[in-house]
């Protein structure tokens, strides 16, 4: 920990004296959100952002397998479940509410959007969201779409830590509600013009604050809530899958330049500049990651460079385009340190995150906000350096804080009117069989028949559960 505070120390020093050419206005997000009279359709801008809409939606299956691949094989469907069905629902939370809350017209203030585009209310094909360049519009339709992937992933992120022991009914109803609760407000106090945290000058330029802490802390507090999970389960719970961990690693890796390019929302030079911190930095974190591996005298893991790569992901998205790439490689580097170390000394707070959901994406969102208001080319509204990192702490803290009251709040409710997590005989038996009653794999002695009767009152094919011979 030393040496990352030295590494940080020196960074800010150096900063005084590496020159820096500013690219165009770096835009935020946010000012997408507000009207400009005569706005033009520009189709290049609407090709783009369609493109990077797709690009983020396919980090979420993505995503399923990296956590399914980390998993133990009793657990794989259950852990791959929790992602793909958040595509399902916080789809349709964002629609109906969500996005109201975060961007809706006629701002109810600085804490909230509004309730004036429930259901989409007041918008059609034909309604325009601006760009960055004056008179120039993308289909706000568009723009909703952008923005639901993010709210997708961030509750998907979280289930990395209940992996082994939630009911899977309790998990979908918590994401329901954190993600009209939680994610929609943090995303009206970062991104909405009207919020207190953009009105203050806080830069978060992909999702630093609103995507990785906000999903990072959460997950924390769900897993305390929880509590560990059983010794026999622990002790087994090793990576089952390298293969699946390396492609989700490299589909997320992949679909990031939608995440972090695309906040540009338009085909500019912020999104150039994005698209090349994103590489830098998440090449940075990997040999980093891999570095730390081998000063431990451990040996230089697939796991870890998949690992690597995802947590310099995580650590450039606030920065992405407001940053050098010469200032991304050390972000990158910041990043891998930070959560290297974190996930070394998870045991002592004996918590148990089981995928590092909070040393991967809180601790390197926190480092990448932080370091996004030391780095940046321009400070929000023209600060000096050392007030914006002040400012960055201030956004940090707000959105720590408000996250972990707000999903305990929702987790102890749930946990109070239908149980949060499996019983201990359930989770011996393996969390698959018991919540969805089908298993990853037959080679482990269960399965499914192929040749299973007719059931006469529905005329269809019921599944039949055939032990092992053990089992038998």
């Amino acid at each position: 920990m030393f040496r990352f505070l030295f590494i940080f120390l020196l960074a800010l020093v150096s900063r005084a004296t590496m020159a820096q050419a500013a690219p165009d206005a770096a835009p935020t997000v946010a000012e997408a959100a507000q009207p400009i009279t005569e706005l033009v359709l520009d189709r290049g801008d609407t090709a783009f952002m369609l493109v990077s809409a797709a690009l983020v939606l396919l980090m979420t299956p993505a995503l399923a397998f990296f956590y399914g691949g980390l998993s133990r094989s009793k657990s794989v469907l259950n852990t791959m479940m929790m992602s793909i069905t958040a595509m399902g629902v916080v789809t349709l939370t964002w629609v109906v509410i969500g996005f109201s809350i975060a961007f809706g017209d006629e701002s109810l203030g600085a804490y909230i959007g509004s309730f004036a585009n429930i259901m989409l209310k007041g918008m059609d094909s034909s309604t325009l969201t601006a760009t960055f360049e004056a008179g120039h519009g993308i289909p706000k339709y568009v723009f909703v779409m952008f923005q639901a992937t993010f709210a997708i992933i961030s509750a998907a992120l979280i289930s990395g830590a209940l992996v082994d022991r939630m009911k899977f009914s309790a998990y979908l109803t918590f994401i329901t509600l954190w993600s009209i609760l939680v994610y929609s407000p943090v995303a009206h106090w970062v991104w909405d013009a009207s919020g207190w945290l953009f009105s203050m000058g806080a830069l978060d330029f992909a999702g630093g604050t609103v995507v990785h802490i906000n999903a990072g802390v959460s997950a924390l507090v769900a897993a305390a809530l929880l509590g560990p999970r059983l010794p026999s389960t622990r002790h087994r719970a090793i990576p089952h899958n390298i293969p699946f961990v390396m492609l989700g690693a490299g589909l997320l890796w992949f679909g990031w330049f939608g995440f972090n390019a695309g906040s540009a929302l338009g085909s500019n030079g912020s999104a150039g500049l994005a698209m090349i911190t994103t590489q830098v930095a998440t090449a940075a974190a990997m040999m980093m990651w891999l570095i730390w591996e081998k000063i431990t005298h451990r040996a230089m893991s697939a796991v870890g460079a998949a690992t690597g790569a995802v947590v310099g992901l995580v650590a450039i998205t606030p920065a992405a385009g407001v940053v050098s790439p010469a200032y991304a490689i050390l972000i990158g580097m910041l990043g891998a340190t930070g959560s290297f170390w974190a996930v070394q000394k998870k045991r002592v707070f004996k918590l148990d995150d089981a995928l590092d959901v909070f040393a991967c994406h809180g601790v390197a969102g926190i480092i990448g906000a932080v370091s996004t208001g030391a780095f940046a080319f321009s400070t929000g509204q023209g600060k000096d350096t050392v007030e914006q990192v002040l400012i960055q702490l201030t956004a940090v803290g707000a959105t720590v804080v408000y996250s972990a009251v707000a999903s305990y709040v929702i987790l102890k409710g749930i946990d109070l009117t239908m149980g949060l997590r499996i019983s201990k005989s359930e989770e011996m038996q393996g969390i698959d069989i018991i919540s969805h009653e089908e298993a990853g794999y037959t080679s482990e002695g269960f399965g499914f028949s192929s040749l299973a009767p007719v059931d006469e009152a529905t005329g269809l094919t019921a599944p039949v559960y055939i032990p092992s011979k053990k089992q038998a």
